[in-house]
């Protein structure tokens, strides 16, 4: 018996690294996927933003002196200011319609596919297409919406909603609702399918109202979810681009700046690199500083099961 011990155990040890091995090529993929993509990119972003870095010619170490200009960019900060108020108003936009899309979309009901499939639809869109087909319906002359008001009797005359900020962003703000608002409630939308439906016969037995249920059982349930939700539209708001780059331009009067853009034409209308990677790894600090933030103030409650 005790030979038979000493042998075996040579023959699990050998067998647990098999495993091992096995499993680490079943991960290697995705390894060098991230490693290839994200953390070499991020490695020289890094390195480049503290050299100058012209286009043409040869770039020269410049330690953070990058990072010192960033502090005396009044229009970044300005942008980054801007950037904050849209991710602030579009994710309550946002929110406002996919929890009641999600809501409607959880229970079986006639034509419940229908409607799934109809509120996703625009989120397989790209931003880029969808920003040119609003850019379309959005001009005062050849587009969709203002000709259509002047048309009916709404208004006066054909009005330009890019003219001025305030009509601009809340077009913007229509029009990233429109795409993002079905993606966010698909993922809502399992959370909600998640939550035990005794949870909710129990508590209608006792006699709580929806309102009741809502505060008590669906959102505490729901926190990771809600996490999830919440950081993927941040993250996205935060990094807006192509809506205010191929729909505003910046304008009217760059009042419409975000972050991004500033970072896009530093890099690469005034070429400077460096310090548009600079601008970069000063918004990735940001962006990881406030998933972390989100993060812990959705985080479980103790003692919630």
């Amino acid at each position: 018996m005790t030979a038979i011990a000493v042998t075996s155990a040579p023959t699990r040890s050998r067998a647990t690294s098999l495993r091992q091995w096995i499993g680490l090529l079943y991960v290697l993929p995705a390894v060098a996927f991230v490693t290839v993509f994200f953390v070499v990119p991020l490695g020289m972003t890094a390195w480049m933003s503290l050299n100058n870095w012209p286009l043409m010619g040869e770039h020269s170490f410049v330690g953070l002196d990058n990072y010192v200009a960033i502090l005396r960019d009044t229009r970044f900060w300005n942008a980054l200011k801007f950037t904050f108020y849209y991710t602030v108003i579009v994710t309550i936009a946002i929110f406002a319609v996919a929890f009641p899309l999600a809501i409607f979309i959880e229970r079986p009901r006639p034509f419940t596919n229908l409607y799934r499939t109809a509120f996703f639809m625009p989120a397989v869109v790209g931003f880029a297409s969808a920003s040119l087909l609003w850019s379309w319906l959005l001009n005062v002359d050849s587009g969709l919406f203002s000709p259509a008001a002047y048309d009916l009797g709404l208004t006066a005359k054909k009005v330009n909603l890019l003219a001025t900020f305030q009509p601009a962003f809340w077009s913007i703000i229509a029009m990233v609702v429109w795409k993002v608002a079905g993606f966010t409630m698909i993922i809502l939308m399992t959370g909600l399918q998640s939550i035990p439906q005794d949870l909710q016969e129990a508590a209608v037995i006792d006699g709580a109202g929806p309102f009741a249920r809502f505060r008590a059982i669906t959102l505490p349930l729901m926190r990771r979810t809600l996490a999830l939700a919440l950081i993927l539209s941040v993250a996205g708001s935060i990094l807006a681009f192509d809506q205010f780059y191929i729909i505003l331009r910046g304008g009217p009067r760059n009042q419409t700046l975000t972050a991004v853009y500033w970072i896009f034409n530093q890099s690469f209308v005034s070429f400077k690199l460096g310090y548009g990677a600079a601008l970069s790894m000063v918004l990735l600090v940001i962006l990881v500083a406030l998933s972390l933030i989100q993060l812990w103030l959705l985080r479980k409650p103790e003692g919630l099961d």
